[in-house]
């Protein structure tokens, strides 16, 4: 079924509010610009007063219509991506320009405001303990000299992403550039196609692009 589906379920007072729930979380699942969890713990903490989403109705339709909102803005965006790649194409340009890449595919919240700072701070604090989780690397999975290099490039992400919450979503100039510079590093050690080491490096670069995204992004209430 589809998004809009689920959200007509999420409206139906004649449901049952855990199935209303459920609708809700099968939602986010048609649609999450920064992950799923992470956009479910966005929801979560913007839904105020309360975000008890499992037991407030309001804040139930108040989620929903955060989501519904982003994803009218993304829908039209890609309209006009689509449009302007059609022109692009006509006039001999084949491939989509660099800074059209993350701003369609990476994690970000399309929205006609400000995001919410409380939102992105949730987000990141969600995938931050997932990350601080989620096991190293078997030493079967790399060579000898790159076990520095994976433990200083996830201490750096754990220290950055540890600054931003510790901040309250406010990054130093310092902080952006390590963060940078530890996207690149994971960048760097991703190899294409399969590679056992990717499946942990890839985990990294989602949160790391996460941080950088609500790190950078111009912040509402």
């Amino acid at each position: 079924m589809g998004f809009r589906t689920y959200a007509r379920r999420v409206r139906d007072e004649q449901l049952p509010l855990a199935r209303r729930h459920t609708s809700l979380r099968c939602a986010v699942g048609r649609y999450c610009p920064l992950g799923f969890n992470a956009t479910w713990a966005y929801l979560a903490a913007t839904a105020r007063p309360s975000p008890d989403l499992r037991r407030d109705p309001a804040a139930l339709l108040r989620a929903l219509e955060t989501l519904e909102a982003s994803r009218a803005v993304r829908l039209n965006e890609v309209d006009a991506f689509a449009v302007r790649r059609h022109a692009e194409k006509a006039a001999g340009r084949r491939t989509p320009r660099r800074i059209d890449t993350p701003h369609m595919t990476g994690p970000r919240w399309p929205s006609e405001t400000e995001p919410s700072r409380l939102g992105l701070i949730a987000a990141v604090a969600n995938r931050h303990t997932t990350f601080q989780r989620f096991p190293f690397p078997d030493e079967s999975l790399y060579r000898d000299n790159q076990a520095q290099q994976l433990a200083d490039l996830h201490a750096r992400l754990d220290s950055c992403a540890t600054s931003y919450l510790t901040n309250l979503g406010h990054v130093d100039a310092p902080t952006r550039d390590a963060l940078a510079d530890t996207i690149l590093g994971i960048e760097s050690l991703i190899r294409p196609g399969y590679a056992p080491l990717n499946g942990h490096l890839l985990v990294w670069l989602r949160f790391a692009n996460l941080v950088a995204y609500a790190a950078a992004a111009p912040l509402g209430h």
